[in-house]
């Protein structure tokens, strides 16, 4: 899935998908350890999926906090006055 695919959908979507892929990337680490997986770079792209979503969690939590500080920051502010 492409990066911009990810930002679109809702952080619970992508909860699943990261559940997902972590689940896939496991299967894929004993298939490669049991010499059974012939695709060794399906491993690659399944972490950098994972990578990119955690990403994209890690930006929206950060941009949450920020409304939650400015909405705090306005409130005193409005009090004071």
């Amino acid at each position: 899935m492409e990066f911009k695919e990810l930002k679109k959908k809702k952080t619970i979507d992508l909860h699943k998908i990261l559940a997902e892929s972590r689940d896939k990337l496991r299967e894929l680490k004993f298939k490669d350890a049991n010499k059974q997986l012939k695709n060794v770079r399906e491993i690659r792209i399944i972490r950098k999926t994972i990578s990119q979503i955690l990403t994209i969690l890690n930006i929206s939590d950060k941009e949450e906090a920020n409304i939650k500080e400015e909405k705090k920051v306005s409130t005193v502010k409005e009090n004071k006055e």
